[in-house]
């Protein structure tokens, strides 16, 4: 059974950066899209970063273009998301996910992490 696993979140101030990671296992990682997904209470969950195969393409939503970076390692079966310029506004629980497709919308996701908390402080 594949399973995708985060890490990397934490509290972190105003302009801060972070670095999420996300390790697949049981998931041919090179024949999977991955992406980011994040949900702020009381909204919806929202892509935020996908990542294609064989990893030649990119998407990022609007609000994160230029301060996010999607990255992924086909050696270590890991994916990154680097944060940088971090805003109140991005604090939100970040998952990890993985599917046969573009990994951009939710209702299509084969596997889902546990999620981690990113919490931006004034």
């Amino acid at each position: 059974q594949g399973q995708v696993t985060e890490s990397g979140g934490g509290v972190v101030q105003t302009g801060g950066s972070l670095r999420l990671s996300c390790t697949a296992s049981g998931v041919d990682f090179d024949d999977v899209a991955m992406g980011w997904f994040r949900q702020a209470p009381g909204k919806e969950r929202e892509v935020v970063a996908a990542i294609y195969t064989p990893a030649t393409g990119t998407h990022y939503a609007d609000s994160v273009k230029g301060r996010f970076t999607i990255s992924r390692d086909a050696a270590e079966n890991t994916m990154y998301l680097q944060m940088n310029s971090l805003k109140n506004e991005d604090t939100a629980m970040y998952y990890c996910a993985a599917d046969s497709s573009s990994c951009t919308v939710s209702s299509t996701v084969d596997y889902w992490g546990q999620g981690t908390q990113v919490t931006v402080s004034s």
